[in-house]
């Protein structure tokens, strides 16, 4: 339906996507900078998760075991993935369509109000703020239930279910954020590549997903940002119309043809037709070069009409009610279809690539900013890089993997190579 060209329209649909990757990437950045000591490079913790499953990393650890333990880390965690992935495709498949639903919205709930709340409570300790328990629940409940509801209701303003989308890819992210540091690496680089394989491969999970749901013309169980908000069906109003008034095309031009009971009158009133009192008859209105012609026809039973030409009159406007009903429900169908396709246009972002966008610039903040500089160019470079891509293909795409390639080699090129550099002039107060 697009006539102009891809790079035309391009530029609205990456700010839409990119604005809402930055925001997570940023706030991201601004929690594990606060929370991590400036005195060590690690958080404060480490957990026991499904992407260190095998081998928890030690500071004492030579170079060798902990790349032998992040590499068995990221095997374990991908096949856990791919088991998931394959599942969730076998439960799509025979139509457990309602359970995948509701473990979603567990799935939110349990993010929103348990980790969330960790998080939350973390900051609170870390900056002091003075709040007492039942307040904090409260507000934590009350974020919680709005969040599952801002995520799956229909009626919510996409703005809002927009900003809980981040928050949730926020939360998870700064949670990853608490894995050592080289099964953070392996396993990002892991997630690229298992992205490559199961969307483009003919037998990705992720591709068979995508396949079904376009089949059967469904949107997915799953956690997706839009960067564009629905198109509001305006069809609701025009389906308790349709015995009212009945539109047709006759040789270009608009013709409405409405039966009115006893006593009824056409009354233009700021733009909306009125049936106000007259006699049963048929009004027939027809408008050329902006002049509209209106022809009262008389209905059976009409005392005006001749006795022999009623039957004769009454079939021709029934064949012509007929026609025009015929060419209003096309016309329907093809703005019905118009819609859908106008819905399907825009941007959809899986929450994992908020989140491990985020786990990246997340890493680098433990490190320096001027790596965050570099990395955060570098995901926004390989996501543009991406979405061109996609206006050219015009099918699903993986998001990762230009992305988080990109972002790896830069934090280690600025780690190793532009840091050392800028530092040593800088020390040596020479200008460049």
């Amino acid at each position: 339906m697009d006539n102009g060209s891809i790079l035309e329209t391009i530029g609205l649909e990456i700010i839409g996507v990119m604005s809402p990757v930055s925001i997570c990437m940023f706030l991201v950045v601004l929690i594990v900078y606060s929370l991590t000591s400036p005195t060590t490079k690690t958080p404060s913790q480490q957990l026991r998760t499904a992407a260190n499953l095998v081998y928890l990393e030690s500071p004492t650890d030579t170079t060798s075991q902990k790349l032998e333990g992040a590499l068995l880390n990221a095997v374990v965690f991908i096949l856990l993935i791919t088991l998931v992935t394959f599942l969730l495709v076998i439960l799509y498949y025979y139509r457990f369509t309602n359970f995948l639903k509701y473990y979603i919205r567990f799935s939110s709930f349990f993010v929103l109000g348990s980790m969330g709340g960790s998080i939350l409570l973390t900051l609170i300790q870390h900056f002091n703020i003075p709040i007492d328990c039942l307040t904090f629940s409260v507000l934590l409940f009350n974020f919680t239930i709005l969040g599952v509801i801002s995520v799956f209701s229909q009626g919510v303003p996409i703005l809002l279910n927009q900003t809980y989308m981040v928050a949730l890819g926020i939360i998870v992210a700064a949670w990853f954020t608490k894995l050592p540091e080289w099964t953070t690496w392996v396993v990002l680089i892991a997630l690229a590549l298992y992205d490559l394989v199961a969307v483009l491969a003919p037998g990705g999970p992720l591709k068979m997903l995508v396949e079904l749901a376009s089949s059967r013309d469904e949107e997915l169980p799953a956690l997706v940002y839009e960067a564009r908000p629905n198109v509001g069906s305006r069809t609701g109003n025009r389906g308790s119309n349709l015995g009212l008034l009945l539109a047709g095309f006759s040789d270009g031009d608009p013709i409405e043809l409405r039966v009115m009971s006893s006593s009824e009158n056409v009354v233009q009133n700021d733009g909306v037709r009125e049936v106000m009192s007259s006699s049963e008859n048929v009004v027939q209105s027809k408008e050329i070069d902006g002049v509209r012609e209106v022809e009262t026809l008389p209905l059976m039973g009409s005392s005006s009409s001749n006795e022999r030409e009623r039957p004769v009159a009454n079939e021709e406007i029934i064949r012509e009610s007929n026609e025009i009903d015929r060419s209003r429900s096309r016309v329907l169908e093809r703005e019905i279809e118009e819609e859908e396709e106008e819905r399907g246009k825009g941007i959809k972002l899986g929450l994992g690539d908020f989140v491990f966008y985020s786990v990246l610039v997340g890493r680098a903040a433990m490190y320096d900013l001027m790596t965050v500089y570099a990395c955060y160019l570098a995901i926004i470079s390989g996501l543009g890089c991406t979405l061109i891509l996609l206006a050219v293909c015009r099918h699903a795409l993986p998001a990762l993997p230009i992305s988080i390639a990109l972002g790896v080699i830069f934090y280690f090129l600025t780690r190793l190579l532009m840091e050392p550099f800028v530092v040593g002039t800088s020390t040596n107060l020479l200008m460049f």
